[in-house]
């Protein structure tokens, strides 16, 4: 698939694993400003590795795009992708981060994974490609630390 053949638009078929998922990107008509770009999961689904019980998680991933910009439809499907995916909170969260940097070749990537609780422990991960660009808005993610009951 070429960036010109993108999912968007069309019916295509959900991916069956996050290897298999395409993402697809767009130019990017603003590549000379420093921008933030979110993106927000509230419903992430994936296989404890273990177990095989559903894993759930609150994804937000901010970026500051180059030359391109990543498609949502594109998104949603790769994320999708990961509902039979068997793996641990740190895999996912990290893969995605790694796999958005290697097809996007933002300025700036972060994404926090921030996990539903399993056997009473939640499990928040992060991960970013480094500082963010100097003078950049960078918002809270806006997901409360998990605090149960209390």
């Amino acid at each position: 698939m070429t960036d010109t053949d993108l999912q968007l638009g069309r019916d295509v078929p959900a991916p069956t694993s996050p290897e298999e998922a395409v993402l697809d990107r767009v130019p990017n008509p603003h590549p000379d400003t420093d921008y933030l770009t979110r993106f927000t999961c509230p419903e992430f689904t994936s296989l404890c590795p273990v177990t095989g019980q559903p894993d759930f998680a609150h994804l937000v991933i901010d970026y500051v795009p180059g030359q391109w910009l990543l498609e949502s439809k594109s998104l949603k499907l790769y994320l999708h992708s990961f509902r039979n995916h068997a793996a641990f909170h740190e895999g996912c969260t990290v893969s995605i981060g790694k796999r958005l940097v290697e097809r996007l070749e933002p300025r700036w990537l972060r994404i926090g994974g921030y996990w539903y609780p399993r056997g009473g422990i939640p499990i928040d991960v992060f991960w970013q490609t480094g500082a963010p660009p100097a003078g950049l808005w960078v918002p809270h993610q806006g997901v409360s630390p998990y605090r149960g009951r209390g």
